[in-house]
């Protein structure tokens, strides 16, 4: 892509991108090696796409690593899987205050072992007050599952009588979700051809522009991301009203 076109989108850059990473199964079955190996080469992508979207200047990156469904997956899978985040878990601490970037978990964390909410804890509040990319990752994420529980959180507050049924709107209903105080994606961007949400984040894609690829998530790179930023660059969004 040449630096005008670049250029030209500059001031149509989505501030918030959410991604569903898909086909490093796929990916590694094209290379003869097991479904875990997409999974780590997929990781190592994820950690570059963060970069390459602050540098064109993207403020918010959401990823769905791990879906509420993905739990019947074979065993030696969600294993790989959960030790990816362990991986990730281990060094992020490190790695957010040395790109000066505010990571956030969404999803159910309460499935998650002991250990892994320990130390998504301990993550959360030291890049809290980073300034640079906000990166949030879907783990044990499901959008109905995330309404749900919303649901569940905002009856217990009006039967507790701190909040008032006449309050409630969409704004209210919003500080209920993951997301709270998170803007919703302006650009959703799906890799290795599918052609779905997959239960991720239902409220939140309400006008949101979908971008499908059928690159498969390991082979996505700078080049990729900026094919679907021009993609965005040039829709008309209209929020339901008329041009």
């Amino acid at each position: 892509m040449s630096e005008n076109m670049i250029e030209n989108m500059i001031n149509n850059i989505p501030s918030h991108v959410a991604i569903i990473l898909d086909g490093n199964g796929r990916w590694a079955k094209k290379r003869m090696m097991p479904r875990n190996y997409g999974h780590s080469q997929g990781s190592k992508v994820v950690e570059k796409i963060c970069e390459e979207a602050y540098n064109i200047g993207i403020r918010y990156l959401t990823v769905y690593a791990f879906s509420t469904e993905n739990w019947t997956r074979p065993k030696d899978e969600v294993d790989a899987l959960m030790n990816l985040l362990n991986k990730y878990l281990d060094t992020s601490i490190k790695t957010s205050k040395k790109n000066n970037m505010r990571v956030r978990i969404l999803g159910d964390r309460s499935g998650l072992s002991d250990d892994i909410q320990t130390k998504i804890k301990a993550l959360e509040e030291a890049s809290e007050s980073n300034t640079g990319l906000n990166f949030q990752v879907a783990i044990n994420y499901g959008g109905r599952d995330e309404i749900t529980r919303a649901v569940k959180t905002l009856s217990k507050d009006l039967k507790e009588d701190r909040l008032a049924v006449d309050s409630i709107d969409e704004e209210i209903f919003s500080q209920y979700l993951d997301t709270n105080n998170i803007p919703d994606p302006d650009l959703l961007i799906r890799t290795s051809g599918e052609q779905r949400l997959s239960n991720f984040l239902l409220w939140q894609l309400a006008y949101t522009e979908f971008y499908f690829t059928d690159v498969l998530w390991p082979d996505f790179n700078k080049e990729e991301l900026l094919k679907a930023v021009k993609f965005y660059s040039e829709r008309n969004r209209k929020f339901g009203a008329i041009s």
